[in-house]
């Protein structure tokens, strides 16, 4: 597969007007595809916004000509699997060949507002699994021109199917930071999201994607790996420090973030957040050749598709020079 870099609309940081300005602005300038966060609240209230992921990506749809897709949707608790399915069906038959499904098993922040109850880690993601089973019956029944249902542990779905479909079902990338999911992932998914990290840890991500690929008689090879990396860069180290603190202090938190439910507890924990918590989490410069050499390490890596976040809100300058400075110096 070529290489893409895309550009990560932050909808947490910007209206939805801005996202959609910015991705365009961010493609002609070399960006290629448009990952948008499916957040129902900020990170942080200094971020301020939280618009609806599939309104703005059909926006985005419309005024770029790349690929795009949620990073991520959870499929469980806010919204029932088969509402996924219709939303990501309806993006592909608009925009042919161009939407992907990224799917996650949620986190408190968003996904709380509407659950009774909260579950650990492993039956959030037992839940996001059996709802790819049913978006996958779905895409596929539907195609075939049949109907669908389901009783399973968590979800019950009446006999149905999507009367509006795409020629060919979307691919479900599942994002994941852990090497148990990973391997199901490469088993019942198409392909693997994940944010920047240590090499070694995305490199067993990447062996057990494999294995379950192969489980399941894929090949992983053929499967796309893509990244979302966020950063922080300005026309000075100053500055770039100075966005990272207030607009993305959630990078420099070295801990678990799925289970806290507020932007004002994030806020709190933000206060305790210094300059030395971000190394080895996020390259703040101003050098544009320091960050070009940090998605160097990720393409040499394997990844096929990369996603990149400037947390600053200077989005149009950093733009102009990461598409001069940076992407055509990539290369696989």
């Amino acid at each position: 597969m070529t290489l893409t870099i895309g550009y990560a609309a932050a909808l947490e940081q910007f209206s939805p007007t801005e996202a959609v300005e910015y991705s365009a602005l961010a493609e002609e300038h070399g960006f290629s595809g448009v990952m948008a966060a499916d957040h129902f609240q900020p990170w942080t209230p200094t971020q301020g916004q939280a618009a609806f992921v599939w309104n703005v990506l059909t926006a985005v749809g419309e005024r770029t000509r790349g690929d795009l897709g949620p990073g991520v949707t959870a499929p469980t608790f806010r919204w029932h699997p088969a509402m996924v399915a219709q939303a990501s069906a309806t993006l592909a038959a608009m925009y042919p060949g161009r939407h992907w499904l990224g799917l996650g098993s949620g986190e408190a922040l968003n996904e709380h507002i509407v659950a009774g109850y909260w579950p650990e880690a492993p039956e959030r993601i037992n839940r996001m699994f059996e709802a790819i089973d049913i978006i996958r019956k779905l895409f596929t029944n539907s195609l075939a021109g049949k109907d669908t249902k389901h009783a399973g542990q968590y979800y019950k779905l009446e006999s149905t199917r999507l009367w509006t479909m795409p020629e060919e079902a979307p691919p479900i990338l599942v994002a994941t930071g852990g090497p148990v999911t990973a391997r199901r992932a490469g088993k019942h998914a198409d392909g693997l999201i994940t944010v920047g990290a240590p090499l070694e840890k995305i490199s067993g991500l990447f062996e057990k994607f494999a294995d379950g690929a192969r489980e399941a008689g894929k090949d992983p090879e053929a499967m796309p790996k893509v990244l979302q990396l966020h950063m922080s860069w300005a026309p000075t180290d100053e500055e770039a420090l100075a966005n990272a603190m207030d607009q993305w202090p959630n990078g420099g938190m070295k801990f678990p973030k799925a289970d806290i439910r507020s932007p004002f507890d994030f806020a709190a924990m933000a206060k305790l957040v210094r300059e030395e918590d971000f190394a080895g989490r996020m390259v703040i410069s101003a050098d544009p050749d320091e960050h070009r050499a940090e998605i160097q390490r990720y393409v040499d890596l394997g990844f096929d598709r990369i996603y990149l976040h400037n947390v600053g809100r200077n989005q149009a300058e950093w733009a102009e020079v990461f598409g001069r400075d940076v992407l055509s110096k990539l290369s696989r």
